[in-house]
């Protein structure tokens, strides 16, 4: 028979012996992360023009790294998922000397830039964190298989901060040119973005020996609204086995993209020019390793 532990899509890969009609599972494991994240600047190099300013290559933050995640899956009435996902990635760095400065807008509807001196030590914090909610449904069952579907909402939050010799700037009429006055000099730019997303998915497992399963779930989005535009790609496939009547392991190859792009203009002399260009581009191809309990 089976074992049966019903899956909303972030936990395609866990199974137990007998259909459940409620049933928590909370699971712990690791992953493999690549990341790219880019913002349009002034620069100084470019005489005043628009510089892509990479994270990773200019500010030396770290491109790849190992990092946690966290899922948990309540499951009822026998067909019926709750899921919750969170995935983190914290980074921060010291970049010495970048070379030239830039001027970087304050997110929101103001006029205010900062001047960052590319001359003196430049400290930067990138946090991004992904939280997950949804729901999932199984729509075919049998004695040793299970197929589902899910819908859900991902939120991304994304925490800028620079610390360093940096000026806020007032407002100038030449948009090709970095600002030349300044109010004060503040220690840090801190600044949050907030990305509500839907997604839906189709989830499955199957029992090929007792106490072994293969499962697998695809998950994608794509929206697109005012200034913000955004993109999910979700495939994984693995094995997971029971170690006991509450713990089980999983190995499980998975290929995750998230990309978040948000784009602000501003007028001046009745022109409209872009101020904004703020990609964020998270995702890893590779292992995961998990370990869960369910109850």
């Amino acid at each position: 028979m089976l074992k049966r532990v019903p899956i909303g899509l972030l936990t395609a890969l866990c199974i137990s012996n007998s259909v459940s009609a409620d049933e928590y599972k909370f699971t712990l494991g690791a992953f493999y992360a690549n990341t790219d994240s880019t913002m349009l600047v002034k620069s100084a190099r470019d005489t005043g023009n628009y510089y892509l300013l990479d994270f990773e290559d200019d500010l030396l933050l770290t491109e790849d790294q190992f990092l946690p995640f966290f899922e948990f899956r309540y499951h009822f009435k026998d067909r019926h998922n709750i899921y919750l996902d969170w995935k983190s990635l914290h980074r921060d760095a010291e970049t010495p000397q970048l070379g030239f400065d830039i001027e970087i807008p304050e997110f929101g509807d103001n006029d205010q830039n900062y001047l960052i001196d590319g001359s003196a030590t430049i400290s930067t914090t990138l946090n991004i964190d992904i939280l997950r909610l949804g729901y999932g449904y199984d729509i075919w069952q049998g004695e040793q298989y299970f197929v589902g579907a899910s819908i859900g909402i991902h939120t991304m939050f994304v925490e800028t901060i620079f610390e360093g010799n940096i000026s806020l700037c007032e407002g100038h009429s030449d948009p090709n040119s970095l600002c030349d006055t300044t109010t004060f000099t503040p220690k840090v730019v801190d600044n949050a973005i907030t990305a509500p997303l839907p997604n839906i998915g189709l989830y499955g497992n199957y029992e090929f020996y007792p106490g072994w399963t293969f499962g697998a779930h695809v998950q994608y989005f794509a929206i697109k609204y005012d200034n913000f535009k955004g993109s999910l790609i979700d495939i994984r496939a693995g094995v997971q086995a029971k170690i006991s009547d509450n713990w089980q392991l999983a190995l499980a190859y998975n290929y995750y993209d998230v990309d978040v792009d948000i784009e602000q203009s501003r007028s001046i002399l009745d022109e409209e020019y872009r101020t904004l260009d703020y990609n964020i581009n998270y995702g890893f191809t590779g292992p995961m390793f998990a370990v869960s309990y369910r109850f």
